[in-house]
Formats: structure tokens, C-alpha cells, sequence
């Protein structure tokens, strides 16, 4: 799933090359990616995009007319930049492609979905907080008024582990399952640590550890396209998606907790004082 650092990347490229150009194209091949009706999607066609900023994990495209496409790229979704957009004829259930937006310099976008599941999401809106879950985002950790005494504060009294934490975008917003893995490895935390326990020193731990970790991160995506940023995000990793090789840190064996959708990955050394934390299929913690 792109989480912060990577659709920043994403920010980063568009406002370089589309801020100035028309849209002159808006195509939903996938009905069900659409969630908003009033603008109609047709609306973007002739505008001029003024500025492309980002909200939590949401990707916001402005234009003169006082329309936002705003789009979110869920689990599975991402943009395929084209400097020459095909002029293929789409198919709807025929083909990944979500959404295909062209420019006024013959560029343009699709965003793509690979798999059955579907949740890929596109709005059209008159304002940024028109979109149900920008309206419910917390703050974002990469502002410059976040502080350790802002984490602290939306850590307190909070008796939920730390890594749901991390993940509640009503919490924090833009850090995913990827990063907050990476972060409480930096932190030296087990993701099962309640947050409403973490102490002084645990909470500026996590503070750094969440300010360095993103920063990297992001410094990582900063330039590249579209294509290279899956690529980087992966060859950032320390624990996360690295079940079974060694940890950097200490040597450890990285370890997997499976849930339904998802797993999250950790180091028993680094993390949890040597324990290692059962698959929670079927049982919530190995004695």
C-alpha cells in the first residue's frame, strides 16, 4: 500500500510537471472507484490544474475552476505516468486501469488496481474535506508544528496497542502497516505495547524514531517517478516484508504475526525482549 512517503513522491512529481496544463481528459473505467457524482467528473475537462498537494494518504489535483480530484490508491492501486498518453479505448471490467486523465500537452495518468479486491477510491469535490476520510484525518506527522509533545498527547490514555495506533488515520495520518512497522523497530518497541504505558523516555524514542524513519523515507522517494518508488520503498525496508532474513540491527531472525489481511513483521531481539509473538490466527502471544 503507498503510504506517506510515497505518495508525497507522487505529489512531488505531478505539481513538477502538471501545475499550468489543462485537463482535457477524464475517463472512469471502473464505476465503483467513483465515490462522488456532484461535480460530475466531466467538470475537470477545460480546467487548469493550480497546485497537487497531499492529505493523510490522499492525492489532491486543484484546478481554476475550484474543483479537486482527489484520489485514494488503497492496497493495490497505483499511477502510471505517461508522457504520451495512449489513446487506447478503455474497456470497463476489461482492463486495471481505474482512471485516465490527460493534460494539454499530450501527457497524462491512469490510475491502475491489480486484484479482485477493489478499493481504490476517486472523488470529485468542491473542497478537500468534502472527502469522508480527509474530514476524519489526524495530524500528519511530516508538519512542522508536529511535536513530541503532539504524539504524547495523542498518545495519552489511549489503552490500544501501539501499532493500530500508528495505523488509525483519524490518529495520525499517512503512516500505513509498512512504516509503522519500520517505526517501532527504530523505536525499539513491540508493536503490542499498550500506548496509554509508554513513558517519557519510550514516547521520545518513538518521536524520533517516527520523524527519522519518514524523513528517509521520504528523502528516498524525493525525485524519483512513479515507476522507481515501489522499488525504493522496498529497498527501505528493514523488518517490514523481510520475514526470514536477518536483522540489520542485531541479526535476528525477522519474525511474522499474520492477521486476516495483512501481517506485520518485527525483531524479537530488538522488540519484545526476546519473545516471539504467535501468528494471531491462533493465539495471541507464544510463553
Amino acid at each position: 500500500m503507498p503510504e506517506m512517503p510515497e505518495v508525497q513522491g507522487l505529489v512531488d512529481f505531478l505539481r513538477g510537471r502538471v501545475v499550468g496544463l489543462q485537463i482535457t481528459r477524464a475517463t472512469v473505467a471502473a464505476i465503483a472507484a467513483l465515490k462522488t457524482y456532484d461535480p460530475p467528473v466531466t467538470a475537470l475537462q477545460g480546467t487548469t490544474v493550480t497546485a497537487v498537494d497531499r492529505h493523510g494518504k490522499f492525492l489532491d489535483v486543484s484546478t481554476d475552476a475550484g474543483t479537486h480530484l482527489v484520489f485514494h490508491l488503497a492496497k493495490a492501486g497505483w499511477l502510471r505516468w505517461y508522457d504520451a498518453l495512449p489513446s487506447t479505448v478503455l474497456r470497463p471490467g476489461k482492463t486495471p486501469i481505474a482512471l485516465r486523465v490527460g493534460f494539454s500537452d499530450g501527457s497524462g495518468f491512469d490510475l491502475t488496481e491489480a486484484g479482485t479486491k477493489k478499493s481504490l477510491a476517486v472523488y470529485v469535490v468542491r473542497a478537500p474535506d468534502e472527502v469522508p476520510g480527509i474530514a476524519r484525518l489526524g495530524p500528519d506527522p511530516l508538519d512542522p508544528d508536529f511535536s513530541r509533545d503532539t504524539l504524547a498527547g495523542l498518545l495519552s490514555g489511549r489503552r490500544t496497542q501501539i501499532k493500530g495506533v500508528l495505523r488509525d488515520q483519524s490518529i495520525l495520518a499517512g503512516v500505513g502497516n509498512a512504516y509503522s512497522d519500520e517505526i517501532l523497530h527504530a523505536a525499539k518497541m513491540s508493536p503490542y505495547a499498550l500506548a496509554s504505558s509508554l513513558d517519557d523516555a519510550e514516547i521520545d524514542r518513538l518521536y524520533d524514531a517516527m520523524t527519522a524513519t519518514l524523513a528517509e523515507a521520504l528523502a528516498a522517494a524525493s525525485g524519483k517517478p512513479p515507476a522507481d518508488l515501489k522499488d525504493a520503498k522496498r529497498r527501505g525496508m528493514r523488518v517490514h516484508g523481510r520475514r526470514g532474513e536477518a536483522c540489520p540491527v542485531c541479526g535476528e531472525e525477522v519474525r511474522s504475526v499474520f492477521f486476516a489481511d495483512n501481517s506485520l513483521e518485527y525483531c524479537p531481539t530488538c522488540q519484545t525482549g526476546g519473545k516471539i509473538l504467535a501468528d494471531r490466527r491462533l493465539s495471541r502471544l507464544l510463553k
